[in-house]
């Protein structure tokens, strides 16, 4: 076997059986407290330093705030129509027909157009910057929003606030994979990405309150004085993120709560996994994207998941036909989905970080949400299990996997990273646009006979596409091609010594590979690799 030299250790690698004796013993020498925090947090922090536990200590306490209650105040407003829409908005102005259909297709729409651009946005304009500005202009609109008397104004609104809504999820999601490593990125993104659920969730309680408590106060209904208090929420939130989110591990862009060093240790965490920040998109590089598979395959795959998710979403209308609830209880019903939703996401980005295995986690929960998508497509005459079915699809939702999946195959290439998960998120939206108008015909509610099937359709197409990335994914590994971590396109800055330590080091397992010491397989641990190597050396 021929040696290859490698900035950075190879991504796989098992030590031997000594090796594992030494960070066994290291694990029981750590302490009873940060034994527990390798089982229920990240895997590996046991062997880090109490500077990069500090450091991750600082980024948990500021990025994930922002992005929490961001994406919670964006989530609130999304399902607002929803809640609006059983609340009174249907009859205030008149919807009779498809317009709330045509309202949720135009969100959709721009939503969609701007998640390319809201990433490459951010590549010239601090995220800090461009989240901050978004989310305070969505406040505005959404005061708007209480305002409309008819149903072109409520088109136009809910068109311009698509836009500015936008970036926040692609810019959050694409903001934690340049700040953490993978055995930390699935369970944060999940943290993230759990926010919906629960701004979805608290829009029914809100929804609930004021409809009993604020319908008729000095003239305006239930449903505007729900976006009058939603707008009050976000605002405050959106100075959050201007003040407090960080903006890339780059040179010139540390945020006042940091240190030199514990800014340097975040440049050098995400060099040492091959993750850059920072990827302008330009002629070469788009070319590069081109030529791979990535672009093709991984959009298209997150595109037939996103639209097998879209059953929960109609619960509410469900609830309303029956006859059987009180506008309160339809609002409060679907939370319980949510909550089995916040429950869900969450479960399984732990798991993903703590077993290492993204696809099998995909594909168990896919194979899984086949059961309800399935009841409701038979649609049968049973009451209780058309409930069911509805609240179990909760369990389906594993997006934060999928993205911290997609950008640990993209992290050689920040520009493509940032393409990758921007373009799969704007494809599905935009996908949703149109297929909800033709599947999901508000003259067909509450059964869908178009929707509910089709719908099973694509989670079946999702299961087999993702198959196909996990094999695309390790036919790369077996070739070689995330042996040499280096970053393309990448601007980072590293001083000689940490260079000469990095080539060192990637000699010393390069010669390990070749005696037979550390045959590589399959994991994302690679930065679990190189601590071990590092911390072994002093044991």
């Amino acid at each position: 076997m021929s040696t290859v030299t490698t900035l950075y250790p190879p991504q796989r690698v098992a030590p031997p059986a000594s090796d594992e004796v030494a960070l066994k013993q290291k694990k029981a020498d750590a302490g009873i407290w940060l034994a527990i925090r390798s089982f229920i947090w990240d895997t590996d922090t046991y062997l880090k330093s109490p500077e990069e536990r500090r450091l991750l200590l600082k980024l948990d306490l500021c990025i994930l705030p922002c992005l929490c209650l961001g994406y919670f105040c964006k989530y609130l407003d999304q399902t607002n129509l929803t809640n609006a829409y059983v609340s009174g908005l249907k009859e205030d102005l008149g919807w009779t027909g498809n317009q709330y259909t045509y309202a949720v297709a135009l969100y959709t729409a721009g939503y969609a157009a701007m998640q390319v651009p809201s990433t490459l946005i951010v590549q010239y304009v601090r995220p800090s910057l461009w989240l901050a500005f978004c989310e305070i202009a969505w406040a505005l609109l959404t005061f708007c929003q209480a305002a409309v008397k008819n149903t072109g104004s409520m088109y136009a609104l809910r068109f311009l606030v698509s836009i500015t809504e936008s970036a926040f999820f692609p810019v959050g999601v694409y903001l934690l994979g340049s700040w953490y490593t993978p055995t930390e990125l699935a369970k944060r993104t999940a943290i993230f990405h759990f926010t919906s659920a629960a701004g979805a969730m608290m829009s029914g309680y809100i929804q609930a309150g004021v409809y009993t408590s604020m319908s008729g106060r000095y003239g305006l209904e239930g449903w505007q004085w729900l976006y009058i208090i939603c707008g009050i929420i976000t605002v405050p939130c959106g100075l959050l993120v201007l003040i407090l989110l960080p903006d890339y591990p780059e040179k010139g862009q540390k945020r006042w709560y940091l240190t030199e060093a514990e800014f340097e240790l975040a440049q050098e965490r995400m060099a040492r996994v091959g993750r850059g920040s920072n990827g302008k998109l330009d002629r070469t590089t788009l070319t590069r994207i081109l030529k791979r598979w990535h672009i093709w395959v991984i959009p298209i795959t997150y595109t037939f998941y996103g639209l097998g998710c879209a059953d929960g979403g109609y619960i509410a209308i469900w609830l309303k036909s029956t006859k059987k609830y009180s506008v309160q209880k339809v609002n409060i019903i679907p939370t319980i989905l949510n909550v089995i939703q916040s429950v869900g996401v969450v479960l399984w980005g732990f798991l993903a970080d703590y077993t290492g295995k993204r696809y099998l986690v995909i594909a168990g929960v896919t194979i899984l949400s086949i059961l309800p998508t399935g009841i409701l497509a038979a649609w049968p005459g049973s009451h209780q299990l058309i409930l069911a079915a509805f609240l179990i699809t909760g369990l389906q939702y594993i997006t934060a996997v999928y993205f911290a999946w997609f950008q640990e195959i993209c992290q050689k290439d920040p520009a493509e990273r940032a393409v990758i998960v921007s373009l799969s998120i704007g494809l599905q939206y935009g996908m949703s646009a149109w297929v909800t108008i033709l599947i999901f015909p508000q003259t067909e509610s509450p059964s869908f006979r178009k929707g509910f099937p089709t719908t099973l359709a694509f989670v079946l197409m999702g299961l087999i596409l993702a198959t196909l990335v996990h094999y695309l994914y390790q036919r790369d590994i077996k070739r070689g091609y995330y042996e040499n971590n280096a970053i393309q396109g990448s601007p980072l800055d590293k001083s000689d010594d940490i260079i000469q330590g990095e080539q060192e080091e990637g000699q010393y397992y390069d010669q390990k590979t070749d005696q037979g010491d550390l045959p590589i397989v399959p994991s994302l641990d690679d930065n679990l690799a190189h601590k071990r190597k590092a911390e072994l050396s002093t044991a």
